[in-house]
């Protein structure tokens, strides 16, 4: 039997086609109502919903917003399949008829324009249309599946809210944690990798303090400015001259901001930095230069106090296990064929989701699907221009909504069965 008369055959797939038109309308209603971090109540309810009419058993507010469903079909393995659901603080810019014009009032009592543009709302709707057709063909496979919509993955804090929260001992343990993330890529593809996946990310926020005057006398200053504008080049070494060529890092200021008026000199000035790791030994060296630059910087200044160095949000490094990604492997290329299941390397992007598999001790594997409309990224790629196609948090990120959709939801389905007996 050929593969196409295979899947043909297989009940799980028998109500896909009709399936997807309820699934693009999720989607776009998703898209046009984001939510920010640890804030995604209308989301949640909606997810809860999904997961109620197809039979499971629903427990909201975990970890805040997060919703967890359970649907139990018999003796078996216990997979866990995993989205996040929040949004960005974004203007969006994508021009497209459902696009977020929402704005919302973040944890600093601003108000800040709010949109999708990391793709989560794709993630709630490839987890909401997965679940459907799983329950709708239990009798095509037996165990235990736990669907997981997780709050806060923007900020580093959903995993652990809701793994604080009692994931653990309020639900069963999984035998593999699976999640995947639409990315710049070929829509209608699949890439992964055993080992590392994705990066270790720290944000940190650094206080430099000065002595402000008027800005016809600098003289009588210590200008954070000069001093915050000297440690930000300075940083700038950091990766090309204190790591190694054949290792990897990412030091980045996203943030640089110092006073309010032209011609005054402030007293302080405010920077704010991203560092990206695939390995501890060079996370704490890149961690312990910026530590030294900032001080030296500040002292070489005159500065009349030490800076303040305060850590924001860290992810850990992503770590597929390489048994449970060699067996994802083999599901998908028997599922796809092997043109449309590709080898990726590890991704500067972070994530939280390796926190789930860490916590329980259970294998995890995080994958990534394609989401660029296949004609314009091989236009791209023979242009040699890929690097500016729209990445994940650009406000022109729009994934294409055909083949994504439904590549999201087989995928999906696709790595449940592999732990599920029929």
């Amino acid at each position: 039997m050929s593969k196409t008369q295979a899947d043909a055959a297989d009940p799980v797939w028998g109500s896909l086609d009709g399936l997807l038109a309820d699934l693009e309308s999720l989607y776009k209603d998703v898209h046009a109502h984001p939510e920010l971090s640890m804030q995604e109540v209308r989301t949640a309810a909606l997810a809860a919903d999904r997961l109620r009419a197809a039979g499971f058993e629903v427990t909201t507010g975990v970890g805040g917003t997060g919703v967890v469903g359970v649907l139990r079909n018999g003796e078996g393995p216990t997979v866990m399949l995993r989205a996040d659901m929040d949004a960005l603080p974004v203007q969006e810019a994508t021009g497209l008829p459902y696009a977020s014009r929402a704005t919302a009032t973040d944890r600093n009592g601003q108000t800040v324009p709010v949109s999708h543009m990391c793709g989560h709302d794709m993630h709630v709707t490839w987890l909401a249309g997965a679940t459907q057709l799983l329950a709708q063909a239990r009798a095509s496979w037996r165990g235990t599946l736990l669907a997981v919509f997780q709050p806060g993955e923007e900020t580093a804090e959903g995993a652990r809210a809701m793994l604080d929260d009692g994931l653990q001992k309020r639900f069963p343990r999984p035998d593999v944690v699976l999640g995947q993330h639409v990315m710049v890529g070929p829509a209608g593809t699949v890439a992964g990798r055993a080992g590392a996946i994705t990066s270790a990310a720290d944000s940190l926020q650094i206080r430099l303090f000065g002595r402000g005057a008027h800005g016809s006398m600098p003289q009588a200053s210590v200008d954070p400015v000069v001093m915050a504008a000297a440690t930000v080049m300075r940083l700038q070494g950091i990766v090309s001259r204190e790591v190694a060529a054949a290792e990897a890092a990412v030091v980045t200021v996203g943030a640089l901001q110092a006073g309010t008026k032209e011609n005054v000199i402030p007293d302080e000035a405010l920077i704010k930095l991203n560092v990206r790791t695939f390995d501890e030994g060079v996370r704490q060296r890149v961690l312990a230069a910026i530590e030294r630059i900032v001080n030296a910087e500040a002292q070489a200044s005159g500065a009349p106090r030490k800076p303040e160095i305060t850590p924001l949000d860290r992810y850990p490094l992503n770590v597929n296990d390489a048994a449970a990604s060699a067996r994802l492997a083999e599901a998908f290329r028997a599922h796809f064929g092997a043109e449309r299941v590709r080898q990726t390397g590890p991704a500067p992007a972070s994530e939280d989701f390796g926190s789930f598999g860490t916590d329980w001790h259970s294998p995890s594997v995080f994958w990534f699907v394609g989401g660029t409309d296949p004609q314009l990224y091989a236009q791209a790629q023979a242009a040699n221009r890929v690097h500016e196609l729209p990445v994940n948090h650009s406000p022109k990120f729009a994934p294409v909504l055909h083949p994504t959709l439904r590549t999201g939801v087989e995928t999906m389905v696709v790595a449940a069965r592999a732990w599920m007996p029929a």
